[in-house]
């Protein structure tokens, strides 16, 4: 059975697409085997260290660890379903992923990133909670409250990715099965659509900027907030240490958010695909690895989870 008769439209152009990658650069693709092995091996190492640590570990079980052992398994489920199969296009003749392939990895990445904004802003709540209420906080983030903002982030994912997809499916026709990118990223296969695509495109605009908007001013407001009860600390090592760790927080939010916005809330998104590239490789390589750094490892409470755990191994 073919496609257009799966999928309700003639798909028999676009059995499989082929991406692209970084082909145009023949010369670089061992540099960036490499580069990208090396990467995605240090994020599953870490993020998978994350959530271990904090499921073992008594000191690690409040609010703050409960959102970042999320945060850690969401960039590992997001970076898994991209790097891999970018690896593989990589050092194969064959760049080549199925319709029905590709769709799946769209649905399962949009899925991953739209939890992963909404858990940032519940991370600053519950920052700003932790800072400004101390005395509030066990009471204010309970751990029914908790796993509700959770399991709440996770539908509105599924919930966002589910339209997309959906609307995706009646494309009925491209102009060329060659995707210039490096996996199936939904502005990019819009702007190969021979079919009208403006409900689409409008909708990718609208539901994007709605969760940037309304998650970015969660940030702020919280943020700001901090940044208030900090200037009141009284001890200068206290409020360079608070400073330290907000601003390290803060600039992770700042260049996750800043290549979504870049991407997907500006009309006419998809037309600049080597920059949409370099952008996306932030938020798809970089940027899980880098989260369990300096959302925890910067922490003494992780560090010295850490050391309690690996210490008794050692020696024994």
């Amino acid at each position: 059975e073919n496609l257009s008769e799966t999928f309700g439209g003639n798909h028999s152009s676009v059995a499989e697409f082929i991406l692209l990658g970084f082909s145009d650069h023949p010369e670089l693709q061992l540099f960036f085997f490499l580069l990208f092995l090396v990467m995605y091996g240090i994020t599953v190492v870490w993020n998978l260290g994350i959530i271990v640590l904090i499921k073992i570990s008594s000191q690690l079980h409040t609010p703050m660890y409960f959102f970042l052992s999320h945060l850690s398994f969401v960039d590992l489920c997001y970076s898994t379903t991209i790097v891999p199969k970018m690896l593989t296009n990589i050092v194969t003749q064959s760049h080549t992923i199925s319709y029905p392939g590709c769709l799946v990895q769209f649905y399962l990445f949009c899925t991953c990133v739209v939890t992963e904004v909404i858990l940032l802003a519940l991370m600053a709540y519950d920052r700003f909670v932790a800072i400004c209420y101390p005395l509030q906080y066990m009471v204010t983030m309970s751990p029914n409250l908790c796993i509700q903002l959770v399991t709440g982030s996770y539908l509105c994912g599924m919930v966002c990715s589910t339209i997309h997809t959906c609307l995706a499916l009646k494309v009925s026709s491209f102009q060329s099965k060659n995707v210039n990118h490096f996996f199936c990223d939904l502005p990019t296969l819009l702007s190969l659509s021979c079919s009208e695509v403006s409900l689409n495109k409008l909708l990718l605009l609208t539901v994007a900027s709605f969760n940037e908007i309304g998650t970015i001013l969660i940030i702020l407001i919280s943020y700001g907030f901090i940044l208030i009860t900090i200037l009141r600390i009284h001890s200068t090592e206290g409020r360079r240490r608070a400073f330290s760790t907000c601003a390290s927080h803060f600039t992770a939010i700042a260049v996750f958010h800043g290549t979504i916005l870049f991407i997907y809330c500006q009309p006419g998104t998809g037309k600049n695909m080597d920059i949409d590239k370099v952008a996306a490789v932030f938020y798809t390589v970089v940027i899980p690895m880098l989260n369990p750094l300096i959302y925890s490892l910067r922490n003494k409470d992780v560090k010295h989870a850490l050391r309690k755990w690996i210490g008794p191994k050692i020696l024994s």
